[in-house]
């Protein structure tokens, strides 16, 4: 059993000739797979291979793909110098002192330092970067992953805890049904017996009594709620993508605690399905993060 919680966190770090490539991931509930990555332009063309490896791993969720990378400190005090682009700046300095008749103050190493493109950062080679990008983002796809199956767990857990609940609250109402029913009969037929001391009696409502009658049983509804909570139970069993049955049976439960409601003729059956209707709600919070 392997259930997959949609909120999560992960990341992984890898020093790649000289660069520190740092892949985070974040992950929250969505009904489908929605992706969006943050890459350096430069690695923009890593994205279509990307997609096609995160979708081997999650089927659900809104994931966020942040990819950083940094000089590594090492790399960084390697300083390379565009000596030629230096050259041309002293020769035009030259030149302009020429025709300008005017001596120059003279231009200091440093400043000469921060002219545009004088300080050269080593190229990039991106062929080389990307097997070894994509192999970070496999290991940060994992540790997802892995976060995803710890929290589904304990999703798991809570689900189950509220589904016998549940269980206890239609055992105890079906416990009382034969009393239910007594007593719905006793009033049904002093109301009957009325209706037959009349000289004409009102034929539309006693057979509206009698439906009445058959309606207040809520035998079907409390079994149809274990056979719903049976299902969720097995669904939780499926090593695949269970939210949206999960969802579907949620609401088939919602759906029999509300007739239980609409038909309860005493207090007690009343506040069972409110307690129902609760424990039900709870669940389907739970269901709402579940791939």
């Amino acid at each position: 059993m392997k259930i997959h919680s949609m909120t999560a966190f992960a990341s992984a770090e890898r020093l790649i000739s000289g660069w520190q490539a740092t892949w985070e991931i974040r992950s929250v509930n969505h009904r489908f797979l929605d992706l969006s990555f943050r890459l350096p332009d430069a690695f923009r063309f890593v994205e279509t291979v990307a997609r096609a490896q995160v979708g081997s791993h999650v089927k659900r969720g809104r994931l966020e793909l942040n990819l950083t990378l940094k000089k590594d400190m090492q790399e960084a005090a390697q300083i390379s110098i565009d000596t030629a682009l230096i050259e041309e700046l002293i020769h035009a300095m030259s030149t302009i002192e020429h025709y300008s008749k005017h001596c120059l103050s003279p231009c200091s190493p440093l400043e000469l330092l921060r002219w545009p493109g004088v300080l050269k950062e080593s190229d990039v080679d991106k062929e080389a970067l990307q097997p070894q990008l994509l192999d970070a983002l496999e290991e940060a796809l994992k540790r997802l992953v892995a976060s995803r199956e710890n929290e589904g767990r304990q999703l798991a857990l809570l689900i189950q805890e509220r589904c016998e609940q549940i269980r206890a609250h239609i055992a105890k109402t079906q416990r009382r049904i034969p009393e239910i029913l007594h007593f719905n009969r006793q009033r049904l037929q002093a109301r009957l017996a009325e209706l037959a001391a009349r000289p004409e009696p009102d034929r539309l409502l006693e057979q509206e009594m009698v439906y009445l009658a058959q309606k207040l049983d809520v035998s079907e509804e409390l079994d149809r709620l274990n056979t719903h909570l049976d299902e969720v139970t097995r669904t939780l069993r499926l090593d695949e993508a269970i939210g949206k049955r999960l969802d579907f049976l949620a609401q088939e439960m919602h759906r029999e605690a509300n007739t239980l409601g609409s038909k309860s003729a005493d207090s007690e059956t009343t506040l069972a399905s409110v307690e129902i209707k609760v424990l039900i709600e709870q669940i389907r919070e739970q269901i709402q993060n579940i791939e």
